[in-house]
Parts: structure tokens; C-alpha cells; sequence
């Protein structure tokens, strides 16, 4: 049977997608490929000609993730939002219920810390840009500083996320949210 031209590219970026929500989701151990690829309208034995191994699909599906935060930061900074608001809008109630959507980081970084060093490679070049994209929307964007402080200010957001993930308390979450907000904005201004 012949495909159409871009079949094979279609359909290995739906695998992504849909991998990288599930992912996010469930977890990078708990998805199965079997689960993956039914959802994708695939049997498991489809999933070789795209990739070499679930090592190499939990990569790309990573890249993705962090390419399509990076973009929502892009262009939140491109509608002229400040720092505030970029903290608000990954601090909120939306982004605490919205795994399959939300931030890789905040849902995988224990599975990522025991993923191949390629995968870790794959993250860490993500992580680096929105860092940096997320340095460029605090109040003076030329100080050498901000790089470190966005990074600290990513890492403390990234940690509140998954604190307020892990109670099972609404009032509590949004009370560390946010307390997570009020932190981040101290090490902004600090």
C-alpha cells in the first residue's frame, strides 16, 4: 500500500505527541509502547521503522515538551508580559491539573535524572532555553545576573508545582502555589 508523501513524518510526529502527553501524564516508566501506539491508531510492532528504542522516543518526545513550553513563553514575552505574569501563569490551578499539558519538568524530573545521558543531553538544552527566555522578562534584562536567577527562579517554580501536585488538599495547593509565587518573585527582585 502506498502512503502519501509526509506519511512517515505524520505519522512519527503524531507518536511524539501523543507520547509526550502520555508521558507527562503517566509517567515515562508507567507508558507502555504497546499503549502509545494504539492510541496513535498503530500496533507496537509499527513503533520500529520511527524509532530504535523507547530510550530514543522518550528523548524526542522530551525535546518536544520543552520546545512547545519554550513556545508558549516566546510568545507569552512576545504579548509584552512581565515576569509576574509568566510566574502566574505556571503557578496556577490550570497548570496543578493540566499534566498531559503542562510542564515536562515539573512532571518527569525524577524519571529524567535516571534516563541515559543522551536523554538528560535532550532536556538539559531545553531547560537551558527557557531559562534563558524566561531571564529575558525580568525587570533589568541586561544584568549578568539574571541567567542564575532565573534559574533559580524555574527551579523554585518547578519544585512548588510538584509540591502542590502531591497534596490532596485544593486549599492547600493553592496555598503553596501561591507561596511559590511570592518566593519566586523575592529571588526576581533579589
Amino acid at each position: 500500500m502506498r502512503f502519501d508523501k509526509g506519511h512517515k513524518e505524520n505519522t512519527r510526529k503524531r507518536i511524539i505527541d501523543i507520547a509526550s502527553r502520555r508521558f507527562r501524564k503517566d509517567g515515562i516508566s508507567a507508558s507502555g509502547l504497546a499503549g502509545i501506539m494504539a492510541e496513535s491508531g498503530l500496533t507496537k510492532g509499527a513503533f520500529y521503522p520511527h524509532f530504535d528504542s523507547k530510550d530514543a522516543l522518550v528523548r524526542e518526545a522530551l525535546a518536544n515538551a520543552l520546545a512547545e513550553q519554550l513556545g508558549n513563553m516566546v510568545n507569552a514575552a512576545a504579548g509584552s508580559i512581565g515576569i509576574e505574569d509568566a510566574i502566574r501563569r505556571y503557578l496556577n490551578t490550570s497548570h496543578l491539573k493540566g499534566y498531559e499539558e503542562g510542564c515536562p519538568s515539573a512532571a518527569l524530573l525524577p524519571e529524567i535524572g535516571r534516563q541515559p545521558d543522551l536523554t538528560k543531553e535532550a532536556y538539559e538544552e531545553g531547560l537551558v532555553a527557557y531559562v534563558r527566555s524566561l531571564a529575558a522578562l525580568f525587570p533589568n534584562p541586561k544584568s549578568e545576573h539574571n541567567q542564575k536567577r532565573a534559574t533559580a527562579v524555574f527551579s523554585l517554580m518547578a519544585g512548588t508545582l510538584q509540591i502542590a501536585r502531591a497534596v490532596a488538599d485544593p486549599l492547600l495547593a493553592e496555598e503553596i502555589l501561591e507561596g511559590g509565587v511570592q518566593a519566586a518573585l523575592i529571588l526576581v527582585e533579589a
